[in-house]
């Protein structure tokens, strides 16, 4: 579709809650969520959702987030992940209206998780349901060049993960339960909550809705942008490694840690990497099963 008289200020996200009613949503950075019809002569997107007067925007802060809860058509739930400040990340649960499905009702957030920021910078945010049912949220190393406190290395921080949440049970003193095969539950010195670690800020990463791989696009330092394939428990090496080579040293012990499945560099004036998804689409053939 090509929606020629729509627009949007800084929009960063876009997401469907498949409930058969054929509308998309576009996240804005200044903290509104839009949805319209999905036809070619709509003219106009409604604010589903605004929270532009607790978010802050400065740097790369602001909304950074949102996914609709897999039963969204039965419960309303929606997750978006916004900075209220400087220094704090939040993911949040809202719920629909019981009166303007097209509305949500900003008076039921709840906060379930908060992540303190040291910077104004990598903070991560995509949000998305894995079919296993579980809310995954990636999270970039709090800021500052070179990760200087380490973060991403730290399982004891949630900065520089990403992580995963059962949203659907509470254990106790949390707004949510860990799930019990996360690979560090039983390690007292790690936040449960890790699902994989060693990353600068995965800006975005998406399913493989067919496989369920895990396609993340991190963020580099000055030399190296890489994707990586996530998997369970996987240290992908920053700040020890950027891309597939050593960080600030000549050389590193890379043991155990997962180098990039794909990385590039600036020398054709290529960008930072954005992220993308797994085509799996009819219109183009020649591009199935290829990651865009």
């Amino acid at each position: 579709m090509l929606f020629l008289y729509l627009t949007f200020s800084n929009p960063l996200d876009l997401q469907s809650p498949q409930d058969r009613t054929n509308r998309i949503f576009v996240a804005e950075k200044a903290g509104v969520i839009k949805s319209f019809d999905n036809i070619n002569s709509v003219e106009e997107a409604s604010i589903f959702l605004d929270i532009s007067n607790k978010t802050v925007t400065a740097s790369e802060l602001g909304l950074l987030g949102f996914a609709f809860h897999p039963d969204y058509i039965s419960n309303g739930f929606l997750y978006v992940t916004y900075t209220p400040s400087e220094s704090l990340a939040v993911i949040s649960r809202f719920k629909v209206s019981e009166t303007n499905a097209n509305m949500v009702d900003e008076s039921s957030e709840t906060i379930l998780l908060e992540i303190a920021q040291p910077k104004t910078n990598h903070n991560g945010g995509q949000l998305a349901f894995g079919s296993d049912g579980y809310l995954y949220i990636v999270s970039g190393d709090g800021g500052g060049a070179g990760d200087p406190d380490g973060n991403a290395q730290n399982l004891e921080t949630l900065l520089g993960e990403i992580l995963r949440i059962d949203v659907n049970n509470q254990d106790a003193g949390l707004s949510y339960a860990i799930p019990i095969d996360n690979p560090f539950v039983e390690n007292e010195n790690a936040r449960g909550e890790i699902y994989a670690y060693g990353l600068r800020n995965p800006w975005r990463f998406s399913f493989d809705v067919q496989t369920n791989t895990i396609w993340a696009a991190d963020v580099g330092q000055d030399e190296l942008e890489e994707i990586d394939l996530i998997v369970k428990g996987g240290n992908y090496g920053w700040n020890i490694l950027e891309g597939s080579s050593c960080y600030q040293k000549s050389e590193c012990d890379a043991t155990d840690l997962i180098a990039p499945h794909y990385e590039y560099g600036h020398s054709n004036n290529d960008k930072s990497v954005t992220g993308g998804y797994v085509y799996h689409g009819n219109e183009l053939p020649t591009l199935k099963g290829y990651y865009i």
